[in-house]
């Protein structure tokens, strides 16, 4: 059962041949503790598991200048892996705990640097990109009912097959990502079977709050009925930008977010609507006093050097999913927040629209394969584009000065699943005009290959 990951903990990804990856899961005999006689019957625990490998390429593009956070304007090829293990155990009735080994390793383009939007939704800004095993989630759930009626939830990765109540409070409390429970979209959220772009796995204005590796500690509270929900999170923020250690300092830096969702009809087709505002609070700089501390002292501005504890960023965005007929959904999101103070955890991203379409392969006699279209632009604010201007750099964006312009990015995926194995190849392309929101630079052609199964 660990094969797979022994071996990659040993070798790079540049390494393990593609062809050699998957035939090394072993699928022990009884895996899965359902019992198949009732399709009803719940299930006590379960295991999955996913691997995902992404490599891309970008020939070189005309570039008038760089600078340390540039996109290489020389051809560049990445790849990135990942290997998780989903566990889960029911504990008590109406209580559940999952567990999730994880493996990474790989970058992407220069050091992920370069693109606010990144091209490739797997990667990380580490440091060292050798493969590496750590724990990403260790969550615990609470179910308290709220009706008589009740559902059964299907097994699948982080979820047991269990009977859960039409109308609930679910309390959830550990090491997790937001993403598991905010900001969700059917046609827009998972970049192992979907989109690769950062920018369209979430808002890209919501500066979630995450460890270098997407991960935080914290606790959800959602209450939900069958067309309703409201979800509030209170989770750590990492200690400096994009750091891998979170900041114990709760009180003074933290994030809180709410989200509202209403699921509804038009006509026969279904749609959600989904509301979702934060506000973060750490030690982060703020822009225009790093520019006034580089005037003072005749040099380049740099937030970091003008850090104040208990700094807050407020933003809020929305987000739509809508099916058009059996085949074909529509997604549409759209999110803001202050710019103020500097980028601390997710992407350099102040504004952002995105929009798309998903087209489900049983259209033309293929119902497990995917195709999606869709077309992003990220902004900065004012003070953000000003630092940028100035010389400023932040963790992910930063060519020394700037001739300012929006970033937009057009991406586009056929998601291929192999006949008879949960085995599916992913081609990929993605047109970026002004990467890092810079008019001297680009447009770069991006082309990927995504090979990803699971258990």
């Amino acid at each position: 059962m660990f094969s797979l990951l022994l071996i990659l903990f040993r070798k790079t990804f540049t390494q393990i041949p593609f062809t050699i990856i998957f035939p090394l899961i072993i699928i022990p005999s009884g895996l899965n503790a359902q019992i198949e006689s009732d399709s009803l019957i719940t299930e006590s625990w379960n295991f999955h598991f996913q691997n995902t490998v992404i490599t891309q390429f970008h020939p070189s593009f005309h570039a008038r200048y760089s600078g340390k956070n540039s996109l290489n304007d020389t051809s560049e090829k990445t790849t990135s892996i990942t290997g998780t293990i989903f566990l889960g155990l029911k504990l008590w009735k109406g209580a559940e705990c999952y567990f999730n080994p994880e493996l990474s390793g790989g970058e992407g383009f220069s050091l992920t640097r370069g693109i606010a939007g990144f091209p490739n939704g797997e990667v990380y800004r580490v440091d060292n990109p050798r493969p590496k095993i750590y724990v990403a989630r260790l969550i615990f759930k609470q179910y308290f009912s709220l009706s008589d009626s009740y559902h059964f939830t299907n097994d699948d990765f982080n979820q047991l097959r269990n009977k859960i109540p039409d109308s609930y409070i679910g309390v959830y409390f550990g090491k997790f990502s937001l993403m598991d429970y905010f900001d969700n979209n059917h046609y827009s959220h998972d970049p192992r079977t979907q989109f690769y772009n950062w920018a369209l796995m979430g808002n890209g204005a919501w500066d979630y709050a995450a460890n270098t590796r997407g991960y935080t500690n914290g606790i959800v509270i959602e209450w939900a009925k069958p067309s309703l929900a409201i979800r509030f999170a209170s989770v750590m923020m990492p200690l400096k930008a994009n750091g891998p250690e979170m900041d114990k300092d709760i009180i003074h830096s933290r994030s809180d977010v709410l989200e509202f969702e209403k699921k509804y009809s038009l006509g026969n087709q279904k749609g959600t609507f989904r509301f979702v505002s934060y506000l973060n609070e750490a030690r982060m700089g703020n822009y225009n006093q790093a520019i006034i501390w580089g005037k003072a002292r005749n040099t380049t501005p740099n937030a970091d050097s003008v850090p104040v504890l208990g700094n807050r960023k407020f933003g809020l965005g929305i987000n739509i999913e809508h099916a058009i007929n059996k085949y074909t959904g529509l997604f549409f999101r759209a999110s803001w927040n202050d710019g103020r103070n500097e980028t601390w955890a997710f992407t350099e991203i102040d504004k952002a629209v995105s929009t798309g379409v998903a087209l489900n392969g049983d259209l033309w006699k293929r119902e497990d394969d995917y195709f999606g279209f869709a077309v992003l632009a990220n902004g900065l604010s004012g003070d953000h584009k000003k630092y940028l201007e100035a010389g400023g750099y932040g963790f992910i964006i930063g060519d020394g000065k700037l001739n300012y312009s929006p970033e937009c990015i057009t991406e586009m995926y056929y998601s291929y699943k192999i006949k008879n194995c949960a085995f599916w190849i992913s081609p990929d392309y993605q047109f970026i005009v002004n990467p890092g929101y810079n008019k001297e630079r680009g447009p770069v052609h991006a082309f990927g290959i995504r090979i990803h199964a699971e258990i």
